[in-house]
């Protein structure tokens, strides 16, 4: 699938709070300026979640600038969301979103379902390992659709 590298992706998912921004950072960490990389949710009514920032950070990805937004904030600031070759949906609500773009623009949407790690674990470390395991799931989707990363 390397091949056929996209020149855009949108990660998206409920809240572009915790697994989305951590795509959005993988996706810039592994593969550099190889794509046109953001993320949105289809609400934004959350900051970036810090367990999210945490398990990013043990890889060397910030995310602690990062600002939540949602298609309909993305579209009022003039980003055309046609623009995006592929959309990549890491929750049913997002998924559900971008196929509605579907009826207007011509774009690929894929479903990643990613583990939503945020009712998980009972103390730090337990929650710590469930985000860990959402951004790892992640990370191993990316390689087998991107392929190797960027040198």
């Amino acid at each position: 699938m390397a091949d056929n590298f996209p020149q855009s992706v949108l990660f998206c998912c409920d809240h572009n709070a915790v697994r989305s921004p951590m795509a959005e950072g993988l996706m810039k960490q592994m593969y550099g300026q190889r794509a046109y990389v953001q993320s949105a949710g289809v609400r934004n009514d959350m900051e970036i979640d810090g367990f999210s920032i945490a398990v990013c950070r043990e890889l060397g990805i910030e995310l602690a600038r990062h600002r939540s937004r949602s298609f309909e904030e993305m579209q009022q600031w003039g980003d055309d969301l046609s623009q995006f070759d592929l959309i990549v949906a890491l929750s049913p609500a997002s998924q559900r979103m971008a196929l509605e773009l579907t009826r207007f623009h011509h774009l690929e949407v894929v479903y990643w379902p990613i583990l939503d790690p945020t009712g998980i674990g009972d103390g730090r470390d337990a929650k710590l390992n469930a985000y860990r395991q959402a951004r790892d799931q992640i990370k191993e989707r990316m390689l087998a659709r991107f392929g190797m990363p960027t040198a």
